[in-house]
């Protein structure tokens, strides 16, 4: 039974009303801090092995050259390019994250409407907004079955992305309230994903479709393709498939008054967001004590820390990045925790090998996602207890404009030396200036 009349129509009307002058500076500057990252990480996953497996697959059924691909030089039809560049952007485990919901929330949007901008002309307002609000309608509707749909096993970016990428796309093609619920409803046909394939190449089929299906389920919809007036909280829409009980105020409360990539936080580590705060605690510590011998670390996290990332025994780079035994131990070995640390070199390392077989994860419910607390054994038999509240890159402890800016020029420096990524820079924190965004993406793209 339908439990609240007019979710989607709520949702559908807001996104095609809200205009440019309804959202707060700081929600304007927290999408560009959001694009800046999107770069960043997807120029970090654009040539990782799995995603040129599936540039070559999609190759072979693409005829036409539409759009770009972040950091390449190949183009591809709007469609295939979306995946890629979502792909890509999610292969490295390095996008941004909305808290509450643990979403990556920039991943299936961005590159929808990129896409799109390089089939129409869109100015850089109009794709901020439809940003904004394809980010607001995934959040929420994830919002609504949290956190329950993520423990049951579903890839909450990949389910919920589709619709923020529609949301976003029909946005940018004008399409009237009516319409956009044929979008939103042939987004939620298409809503997939799941967490067992986490730490596997295969995780990124369910990104890279979230920024596919979305974008096309708008482009149907603006062709009068139609769906089911309710496909949210239908009797046996998106909510009732799910099986969750829904948080109904979530879903359309303070709309407008709100904004959810107000709770986006930016990864200074390229690997589950709630292994973050574990990373912060030992490498601090490890600055300070660059010579001490390690015999045994306990972490304490939020349950969902141990759901998700207690894999002691991993043996491929993808599956190091949900790994908090990994990541302690790459972080204590190393002193650092960037791309190389997640990397299968790494992971076959001895020293991190055996610095993983010490580590315990303890589950705690009074520990926030973005919290935690370690305690560190040394070989002189001292005991050192670490903990934050906040997670570096978190809401409450964000990452410097310059750091994500920093993010962006050391990604692109580490794979094609001398690559000027300050054009891309300076057109992001301008983007509202522009009357044509679709150059933008030509910018990640290296100069012969």
């Amino acid at each position: 039974m339908q439990h609240a009349p007019a979710v989607t129509q709520t949702l559908a009307r807001f996104a095609v009303e809200a205009r440019w002058d309804d959202v707060p500076d700081a929600a304007r500057h927290e999408a560009k801090r959001a694009l800046m990252n999107f770069f960043a990480v997807a120029l970090a996953g654009c040539r990782a092995p799995a995603i040129e497996i599936v540039l070559k697959s999609l190759a072979e059924f693409c005829g036409r050259q539409q759009a770009t691909l972040i950091g390449r030089r190949e183009r591809m039809d709007a469609l295939s390019a979306a995946f890629l560049n979502a792909a890509g952007a999610n292969v490295s485990d390095f996008c941004d994250t909305h808290v509450p919901t643990v979403i990556h929330p920039t991943a299936p949007v961005a590159p929808a409407l990129f896409a799109l901008a390089q089939l129409r002309r869109v100015s850089g307002v109009e794709l901020l907004l439809a940003f904004i609000l394809g980010v607001e309608i995934e959040c929420r509707i994830g919002g609504a079955i949290s956190p329950g749909h993520y423990a049951k096993g579903w890839h909450i970016t990949s389910t919920c992305g589709v619709f923020g990428a529609a949301t976003a796309a029909g946005r940018l093609l004008g399409l009237a309230e009516g319409r956009m619920i044929s979008a939103l409803g042939h987004a939620a046909t298409q809503s997939c994903g799941l967490c067992e394939c986490l730490g596997w190449p295969a995780k990124s089929i369910g990104v890279g479709n979230g920024a596919r299906n979305g974008l096309w389920s708008a482009l149907l919809a603006e062709r009068g393709f139609e769906g089911p007036p309710e496909p949210i909280a239908g009797v046996q829409g998106f909510l009732s498939a799910m099986a969750e009980p829904p948080n109904w105020p979530v879903l359309t409360e303070g709309l407008g008054e709100t904004w959810e990539i107000a709770q986006n936080s930016i990864k200074p580590y390229p690997c589950g967001f709630v292994i973050h705060p574990v990373l912060d605690c030992v490498l601090d510590w490890r600055r300070g004590h660059p010579t001490e011998a390690i015999e045994r670390v306990v972490v304490r996290g939020h349950p969902l820390l141990s759901h998700r990332t207690d894999r002691p025994d991993v043996s491929t780079g993808s599956e190091s990045q949900v790994s908090v035994q990994h990541a302690v131990a790459a972080a204590l070995v190393h002193g650092e925790a960037g791309l190389d640390q997640f990397s299968d070199e790494c992971v076959r390392d001895p020293q991190v090998i055996a610095m993983r077989r010490r580590v315990e994860v303890i589950r705690d419910p009074a520990i926030a996602t973005v919290a935690a607390a370690v305690e560190l054994s040394t070989r002189d038999g001292t005991s050192h207890s670490l903990s934050t509240s906040a997670a570096r890159g978190s809401p409450s402890n964000p990452m410097r404009d310059q750091d994500i800016e920093d993010k962006l020029r050391t990604i692109a420096a580490s794979w094609r030396a001398g690559h000027d990524v300050e054009p891309l820079i300076d057109a992001i924190w301008t983007l509202e200036k522009s009357s044509d965004v679709s150059g933008v993406l030509a910018l990640t793209v290296p100069r012969a």
